[in-house]
């Protein structure tokens, strides 16, 4: 788990940072405008979400070890190499942003399936939520650390921003050295690819104990090939449950994407500092850090995941709404309060809504496939999310805030549909006095 979570915040500081880099002139100095900064956003969704199911289909033969080192050094080497594009222009950059997104492809489903070879159905939900501690880790970090480093401008000639992603990258390059060099195989095989037959995590005893106890639980987490099969891939995409999830988080994340790439700017429109904003809204990431965990722990405590992704989804939903009736207050404090209280509840749900997911999966290669298909959702939330704040409507972004309150409105919906589905669906298919999809 740790070395996951350190994989995830690696990630997330990657693809983050660059809603700090706007406020240190990223758009004047690399030569492009609002509209084009928000297509290379775009690119970047699209490059994960076209090689999201691919990529995990690989994981599935060759492991995790060395699939998921591997994309690590591919994108950190790619975050380091965007400190180059100064003055380039549109092209380089939208380059960039797709490429980064190509090499992150599939980094989170992988290691969603992989969390669920390890735990059983009652300890999931947690694990979700522990992994995302890394995701939301670096957004409650990557602000305060781009005040210090974005401090840098003018040091060896290099922009902040420059600076940001050149030290950023470089850690992720190591964050990906250490992954291949000690994360387990598999609970069959848990050695590292650099130990090898020197050092075990567990015993023969211990193994067989962790691969029992999960089966037991779960006979379709047993992984008889090492491919995923055609039948498992038709029986994912015909299968109708899904859909609400995957609207749910579409709908509900694309004002995730939006406030990732432009709270700090939303901040300084509010009438403070510059580099301060990127400090003051890392408050809200770390409510969402807390919460996420909360999700998390009631979700597997009371076994109510659907219900906690509805009230998650209806606390993003109440604020948002409020930052949209407050687009002409000029009581700054009361939207820099209602903004860090969106930004808490834009996540806290979404690693509990994949926890469900992955619990009414039928095997272990459709689990690996729905995994990947919940997070490609998120992404294509992404493309849709990059598009929402436009020059031509700012400062107050009147027609984005009604956009977002619009799709979160959608998304309180989509899940209110998903729990109804597994009620009527265990209502009438009881099998054995139990029910046989959770919920």
């Amino acid at each position: 788990m740790p070395l996951l979570i350190l994989g995830f915040f690696a990630l997330q500081i990657d693809r983050g940072n660059i809603g700090n880099a706007m406020t240190d002139f990223f758009m004047q100095e690399v030569g492009i405008t609002q509209f084009e900064f928000n297509i290379g956003q775009q690119l970047l969704s699209t490059g994960i979400v076209l090689l999201e199911i691919p990529s995990n289909i690989i994981l599935y033969r060759v492991g995790p070890t060395l699939w998921i080192g591997c994309q690590i050094l591919a994108w950190g080497s790619v975050a380091t190499f965007q400190t180059f594009i100064k003055g380039k222009g549109l092209g380089p950059y939208l380059a960039t942003r797709l490429l980064l997104g190509l090499c992150e492809a599939g980094f989170i489903p992988a290691g969603l399936y992989t969390m669920t070879r390890w735990y059983k159905r009652s300890e999931i939900s947690r694990r979700f939520s522990y992994y995302f501690i890394g995701n939301l880790f670096a957004g409650a970090c990557s602000g305060l650390i781009a005040y210090g480093i974005l401090h840098m401008r003018g040091i060896a000639g290099l922009s902040g921003w420059q600076w940001l992603f050149l030290l950023e990258g470089i850690f992720t390059i190591l964050v990906g050295f250490i992954f291949i060099a000690f994360f387990p195989q598999s609970p069959a095989n848990p050695r590292s690819l650099v130990a090898g037959k020197s050092f075990r995590y567990f015993t023969e005893r211990e193994s067989a104990i962790l691969q029992a106890r999960v089966f037991k639980d779960d006979p379709s987490k047993l992984q008889p090939r090492q491919s995923v099969s055609w039948g498992e891939v038709k029986d994912t995409f015909t299968n109708w449950r899904i859909l609400p999830h995957f609207l749910t988080t579409i709908l509900g994340m694309a004002s995730a994407h939006a406030l990732g790439a432009y709270a700090p700017t939303l901040v300084i429109g509010f009438g403070f500092g510059r580099l301060q904003s990127n400090a003051m809204m890392t408050i809200g990431a770390w409510i969402l850090l807390v919460l996420n965990l909360l999700w998390g722990y009631l979700a597997d405590k009371y076994n109510k995941r659907g219900l906690m992704v509805f009230l998650g989804v209806l606390g993003l939903w109440v604020f948002q709404l409020g930052n949209r009736l407050l687009i002409t207050s000029p009581n700054r404090d009361l939207r820099f309060g209602f903004l860090t209280m969106a930004t808490a509840f834009m996540a806290n749900w979404h690693a509990v809504n994949g926890a469900w997911l992955s619990l009414n999966a039928k095997s272990a290669g459709e689990r690996s496939i729905t995994m990947a298909i919940f997070v490609m959702g998120a992404n294509i939330a992404g493309i849709a999310g990059s598009q929402i704040f436009q020059a031509s409507d700012a400062p107050v972004y009147r027609t984005g805030w009604t956009i977002i309150v619009a799709l979160c409105s959608a998304s309180l919906f989509m899940s209110i549909v998903a729990n109804a589905q597994y009620w009527l669906l265990n209502k009438f298919q009881k099998r054995e006095g139990e029910d046989r999809y959770k919920y």
